[in-house]
């Protein structure tokens, strides 16, 4: 195990803020996890655990033990005529990981092409996309548990998924994640019915050309980490009741919406965002993207007060225009290595 000190995390996170981290270990290997964690009690650290960065606010200097994960592997444990259950390293590129599950004929994670992160990031949030959540495939969670000290491995049913949550959320410094077990379909159940997906695939049904069309819309509407630096999707999309979305639709009846459960409806953030003026609007060096009003850009070298000067005057301006608050996606961390509240 190798620990570095005083170790910039700038290109460890994809708004590419810059972040001193203390202290700094790459995770290669589970058992590294408990050597990592036992050097951190000894010199009263608190961890961050750091995935692909892709959904972290991160301050200028952290005062803690930054744990990098990067257990690799791929490997079939269980396979029958309908399904085949892989084990993924957490530290395995998202987006490899589902170009790689096509190329195999393993079926449902088509729609979630191009997510930026790693697998180990994937159930934290649940994460989704046209119409498609991670934890309807996944099966089980290997994790370690830092309050009974032991590797275990949290089924899917217990895991309580729903839309950008689960119990990783709920706590996040009980379990870090080592690997995740998906259950794939070996034949496929294509999901069409989101947006412009179903017609951008058209008459050729294939999960390869829905993979396709999938990243074709994506790169699109987002723009690329590595020329403009962001988080992917900066805000949730709401979700109100059906009385308070009748209010709002009165004035505004063109408002893109989704029903739920419980009489709930989902209402699109970007749509939200774009009606008050902030697409393509900058405030400094950090502004809301162009081409997709959702995407909130890092265009120089913002820090983490600049992000948060902007993202709370988008809030703001929609919380005025529509009685919508709206809530920030990423994981935003103090300078103890702690996660914070966004209101905070």
């Amino acid at each position: 195990m190798h620990v570095q000190q005083q170790v910039q995390l700038k290109a460890l996170n994809t708004l590419n803020l810059n972040a001193i981290a203390s202290h700094y270990i790459e995770i290669h290997h589970p058992n590294d996890v408990v050597d990592a964690l036992a050097f951190a009690e000894q010199q009263s650290l608190n961890v961050l655990v750091l995935s692909g960065g892709s959904n972290v606010l991160l301050p200028q200097q952290i005062d803690a033990l930054v744990l990098h994960l990067n257990i690799q592997g791929v490997d079939v444990i269980a396979e029958d005529e309908r399904s085949v259950t892989v084990q993924v390293g957490a530290g395995q590129v998202w987006h490899d990981f589902v170009l790689y599950s096509t190329q195999q004929n393993w079926f449902g994670l088509q729609n979630l092409a191009l997510i930026p992160g790693l697998v180990g990031a994937s159930p934290v949030q649940n994460i989704g996309a046209y119409g498609v959540e991670a934890g309807e495939f996944i099966d089980s969670v290997q994790v370690y548990d830092r309050e009974l000290k032991q590797f275990s491995s949290i089924l899917a049913q217990d895991c309580h998924f729903s839309y950008r949550h689960s119990i990783f959320k709920d706590h996040p410094n009980r379990y870090i994640i080592v690997a995740v077990t998906f259950k794939l379909l070996k034949h496929p159940d294509l999901k069409l019915n989101y947006g412009d997906l179903k017609q951008a695939v058209g008459d050729l049904l294939t999960a390869e050309n829905l993979q396709n069309q999938v990243i074709h819309i994506r790169q699109s509407k987002l723009p690329d980490p590595k020329e403009f630096p962001n988080v992917g999707s900066f805000f949730k999309n709401p979700i109100v009741t059906q009385s308070d979305f009748d209010k709002i639709a009165q004035q505004f009846p063109n408002i893109p919406h989704y029903p739920q459960p419980n009489s709930n409806v989902k209402v699109a953030a970007g749509w939200l965002i774009d009606q008050t003026g902030w697409k393509g609007k900058q405030l400094g060096s950090v502004g809301m993207f162009h081409k997709q009003a959702l995407v909130l850009v890092n265009y120089a070298d913002a820090t983490l007060n600049d992000v948060r000067n902007t993202y709370q005057a988008v809030q703001s301006d929609v919380k005025q225009k529509f009685s919508i608050r709206l809530e920030p996606e990423p994981v935003l961390y103090n300078e103890q290595g702690l996660i914070q509240a966004h209101g905070e």
